[in-house]
Parts: C-alpha cells; structure tokens; sequence
C-alpha cells in the first residue's frame, strides 16, 4: 500500500498531492492508498477537488488522522467523510466545519444560508454513502461542533481508533475494506507500506503558498522595481523585483486576498515615487509608511486553515522597507544635487592664470589644463593675471579677475 501525508492547510499544493498520490498508487499496481491528515482547514474549492478525486479513485482511499495532537477540522472534516475507511489516533479531534467569507468576516445572514445549506447536504450525502453518522457531520457544519477522536468512534464519525498507520492496517486485516469490487482482505504481515515523496515541485508549491511567502514576495518586488525605476542600469533589482512580483501575484490569487490591501500598498508605493519630485519635507514618505503599513494589515486576513501575516512580521518588513527606500530617497537626492557639478558646470568658480590673451579673449590655464576663454566685462587683462571661470558654455570660459583691486603679473609670453 501506498502511504501519503498531508499536513497542514489545504491549498491546491495539496490537491496536486493528493491527486499525484492517487495516480501513482492505481499506475503502480497498490491495493489502496492510505492519507495520513492532519489539517486545520483551509481552500474550498480545493477541499472538493480533493473529495472529487477519492470519490473517483479506482482503489480505495484510507484516512487516518493523526500523529497525537493532530486535527481534521474544517475541510478537513470533508476529507474524513469521504474517505473509504476513516480511523483516528486516540489524541485527536475533529470538527468545526462552519463557512466563513474568504476576507475571513462572518458572511451575511442570507448568503451564509446558502453556503451552510450547500456544505451540510454535501458532507450529509458524503458520510450517508460511507454508512457514517450524518447526522454529526452535518452539525460540524451547522453548528461547528467538534469530537475527540474516541467520541468520534462512538458516535460513528469514524470507524475506528488506530495509534498509527501500522496498527489501522491490522486492524483492517481483519475487517476488511470496502472496494469497488467487493471486500479486499490481506495479510498484514505481508503488506508492504510505501512512503509516497511529493517532489520538490509540491514543497516549492506550499511554500510560495505560505501568506508570509506571498507577502514578503510581494514586497521585495515592489521595492527591487522601485530601485530599478529610480535608479536605471542596475539590472539585477529590477529582474529579481519582476520575479518575486509575478510569484507574489499568483499566491495571492489563490489565497483569500483584501483588494483594499493590495491598492493601499500600491498607494504608498506611488507616494514614495513623489517623493522624489515633489517637495513635500517628507510628509509623503510618511503618508507611505501608514499606508503601507495598513495594507499589509488587511492584505491577507485568516481563515479557518490559512493564518495571516503576523503582526511582528509586518512590523519588521515594513521597517526594513522604508529603511530601503528611504536609502534611495537619499541616494536619489544627492545626485540630484550633484547633477550641476558634473561637466563644464563644474569649472565655475575655479581659478587660473591667463596664458595667452588678446584684448578680450585668449587662453586660460585651469584645473591643469588649457581653456580657451573670453572676458566678462570691459576689464583690461593680460598674460600671468589670475582670473576666476563666471560661465561656462561649449568650450569656452568665462574669466574675471580673481581680485579686481590687484593684478599679478609675469613677463609675457
């Protein structure tokens, strides 16, 4: 048999899983499939693809809750209802499979109706075709009720209290599992148990689902463009900024995401892009900072299965943010102050000594090299006098005398 586990929320990381899991036990010849579960909740949609996928399996689907301390609520509960054969370790519960909204807010009266009135005769039907108490999975719905793992088996939620994969596989042995074709029996000294390995592809998957992931994601690539746009040439912000974005967007699609959030972040981000144009003495990059700060707040809010981004997490990102930008900002600033010290501008105010010099115009002798320049006025100058560039245009300087009430002098040349 094959052995597959899942824990944690249930996103479409896990409905590849599972789908993966049961298309390699049918392909390779095994009896069943045994899903080990533990799971707090999560992803609607997802949860009925998952019980599409064990409805429409060839071989049977074994589902055991656990280790200690596991739970199977919310979707989870589905998952249970579904199963071929459902067992618990002794320390576990299940339950609690009320709806809520996906902003993670209590749905209003009437469309919380409908959706409760959906899942309760969808679990209902579920655990009626399994021969399971209906009843109760219907409250789990209804009225979010939850059971220990022994209550479970008294009440007929489950069939059986197993303390490990090993130990609900001898107690099938005896029982058997239901199948498609009938009964299956086996020896349990002579069942060989397989551990099924996702890949790297489905770790990669739940971990870019992770609301952390997402939002950090998030806001590295609105700070590597941000870098980019201010600061053109740098390349490498600019490409891995794009990728997390585009990475970002796809988790955040899928996860119960506020439109709000993503608008204020992009808010502030706009703000901090003024900043560089307009002077505001820094009252736009605190505008920014709060609007930036209160978009990752409600950006990605909890939902049964699925946390949302802590509050110290959002407070160290958005420091570090605005620490970054706040670097560009000053970067930005002194370059623009700058840009009238580069070139001929920054031969104003320099001083020389004439070389060559014919009535108004000749030939200075600055910065270690040799200018051709005209006079600024009507002042006599000749060859050794000490002058100071005015302007500067083309290649040509502008010269005045350094010290209008004395002149140095030198033979000429």
């Amino acid at each position: 048999m094959l052995h597959a586990a899942v824990r944690g929320p249930i996103t479409p990381a896990t409905e590849q899983l599972l789908s993966h899991a049961l298309a390699r036990a049918e392909e390779g010849g095994y009896q069943a499939l045994l899903l080990e579960l533990d799971t707090p909740g999560g992803l609607v949609t997802s949860m009925r693809a998952m019980v599409s996928s064990i409805l429409g399996a060839r071989i049977p689907v074994l589902l055991w809750v656990g280790p200690n301390g596991a739970r199977a609520t919310s979707a989870g509960v589905f998952l249970v209802a579904a199963a071929h054969v459902a067992a618990m370790s002794p320390q576990t519960t299940i339950g609690a499979a009320s709806p809520v909204e996906m902003g993670g807010k209590d749905v209003d009266p009437t469309m919380a109706e409908k959706i409760k009135n959906d899942l309760m005769s969808y679990v209902r039907g579920l655990a009626e075709s399994r021969g399971r108490n209906s009843a109760w999975y219907q409250d789990a719905v209804d009225a979010a009720v939850s059971v220990t793992a022994q209550e479970a088996v008294m009440t007929g939620v489950v069939e059986m209290l197993a303390d490990s994969p090993r130990d609900m596989l001898a107690q099938l042995a005896v029982r058997g599992i239901p199948a498609p074709g009938g009964t299956l029996r086996f020896d349990p000294q002579g069942v060989r148990l397989d551990s099924y390995d996702p890949g790297l592809r489905h770790r990669m998957l739940s971990w870019l689902l992770d609301p952390q992931i997402a939002y950090l994601l998030l806001l590295g690539g609105i700070a590597g463009l941000f870098f980019e746009f201010t600061t053109p040439g740098a390349i490498l912000p600019g490409v891995l900024g794009g990728l997390s974005l585009l990475l970002a967007l796809y988790a955040l699609s899928i996860l119960p995401t506020s439109t709000a959030g993503i608008l204020l972040i992009l808010f502030a981000v706009v703000l901090f892009v003024l900043e560089i144009f307009v002077t505001s003495f820094g009252m736009l990059s605190i505008a920014g900072l709060v609007a930036l700060f209160l978009g990752s707040l409600i950006l990605i809010t909890p939902t049964p299965g699925l946390e949302g981004v802590p509050l110290a997490t959002i407070i160290v990102t958005v420091t570090a943010v605005a620490a970054i930008m706040s670097l560009c900002l000053v970067l930005i600033t002194r370059a623009q102050r700058r840009r009238g010290m580069h070139g001929l501008d920054a031969m104003i105010g320099l001083t020389g000594r004439i070389t060559k010099w014919d009535r108004q115009e000749g030939q200075v002798f600055v910065r270690g090299e040799s200018w051709k320049a005209v006079s600024s006025g009507e002042q006599a100058l000749a060859v050794g006098d000490r002058v100071r560039v005015v302007a500067a245009r083309g290649l040509t300087l502008t010269v005045a005398p350094e010290n209008q009430d004395a002149r140095e002098s030198s033979p000429s040349q």
